[in-house]
């Protein structure tokens, strides 16, 4: 397999940086790679957007998808400028990208006010003892959905 290429890891940081000095979000950016051309960029917008999943891996992989017409980036590459955060990883693993390459890590990231540790904390915990609450609730109603989508004969499998 290629070795990763600097043009595009310095593309995701350029974005990192060119995109907080004007006020979209905190400093992280993320290029999507196909065939050696960059299909699609994604930076941090959750401050100038307040979503706070429009984190740059995010908005790279709902771009790329759109362009290549598909929910998936098989053969594709990320480069972000900094480690996945949990929402990004779970991202990434759904869109299943070839590979993924990263500059800063999440220590560095927590050095400067965006520690993700807490998440991983969280996850870690039984449900009933989380900082947010939560609680199965009419789950047997909710399987009507389950049902239909697994007698539905047009289903798109993923």
């Amino acid at each position: 397999m290629e070795a990763p290429r600097e043009e595009f890891m310095r593309e995701a940081i350029r974005l990192s940086v060119e995109k907080m000095q004007a006020g979209y979000g905190g400093p992280f950016g993320a290029v999507v790679v196909k065939d050696g051309q960059i299909i699609a960029r994604g930076f941090n917008q959750v401050t100038s957007t307040n979503d706070p999943t429009c984190h740059a891996e995010v908005d790279a992989i709902r771009k790329a998808c759109i362009a290549l017409g598909s929910f998936q980036l098989q053969d594709c590459d990320l480069y972000t400028s900094c480690e996945p955060c949990p929402m990004c990883l779970g991202a990434i693993y759904w869109a299943r990208p070839r590979r993924v390459f990263y500059g800063n890590t999440k220590q560095d990231a927590a050095a400067i006010g965006f520690d993700d540790q807490f998440i991983y904390d969280e996850i870690e915990k039984p449900l009933n003892e989380r900082q947010i609450p939560m609680q199965a609730f009419l789950g047997a109603e909710a399987k009507e959905g389950f049902t239909a989508w697994k007698e539905h004969e047009a289903r798109t499998e993923y």
